[in-house]
């Protein structure tokens, strides 16, 4: 760790232990890339990506103390609840008429981008583990500057790339054995995660509140 490269993997490995816990990301990255196929993938990750930038300008102009405040956890806690049932709410929708099709799908509604977003934002360990982990990671990696920075967030997003376009990758390959009912079953059982970390999420973001 005492190098760039030190930190890029160090910071690699980190970020792909936490990439591969289950959470809401994994969750939509499965039904999206089963509507639209492999690109889905690292599309998800680029939103995730985008916001996570974001959230290190803030950290580095000194909101990290604002952002792990209860309040501000309890809030993202409460309104990530909400986006997550919404996100189920769609998927359970559609799933009566839900058709596998193996074609690349240009033009499957919704965003993968904004989804990659908004799984993010919903999920208020995400901000926690910026604000404590990241943030620590950061005060060590500025020790080199900004050049430091840019090689732990190079390191952290090329693990989430990694991960997520894994999972795409598998889903497509496996599409051609799956019928349309597995494939419901699927959607079914993505929607009910999703529903799972809404109340969790929820709950946790009442107790912080409270």
């Amino acid at each position: 760790m005492e190098s760039l490269l030190g930190i890029t993997l160090s910071s690699f490995l980190i970020a792909l232990s936490g990439a591969a816990m289950p959470g809401p990301v994994l969750t939509v990255t499965v039904s999206e890339t089963a509507k639209r196929g492999f690109k889905a993938g690292p599309l998800i990750v680029l939103g995730h990506g985008l916001l996570e930038m974001v959230l290190i300008a803030l950290i580095l102009f000194g909101f990290a103390a604002f952002v792990t405040s209860p309040g501000v956890i309890g809030l993202i806690g409460l309104a990530g609840g909400v986006v997550l049932l919404g996100l189920a709410y769609g998927m359970l929708k559609d799933l009566p008429n839900l058709h596998l099709d193996l074609s690349p799908g240009e033009d499957a509604p919704g965003n993968p981008i904004v989804a990659g977003i908004l799984t993010s934002l919903a999920n208020p360990y995400w901000t926690i583990w910026w604000a404590t982990i990241g943030l620590g990671y950061m005060v060590f990696a500025m020790k080199f500057g900004m050049a430091g920075v840019l090689f732990f967030f190079i390191g952290h997003i090329t693990a989430d790339l990694a991960w997520y376009s894994g999972v795409s990758f598998l889903v497509t390959r496996g599409k051609r054995y799956i019928s349309d009912s597995v494939y419901r079953g699927i959607i079914l059982v993505c929607a009910m995660v999703l529903v799972f970390f809404a109340f969790v999420f929820g709950i946790m973001g009442l107790k912080h509140l409270l």
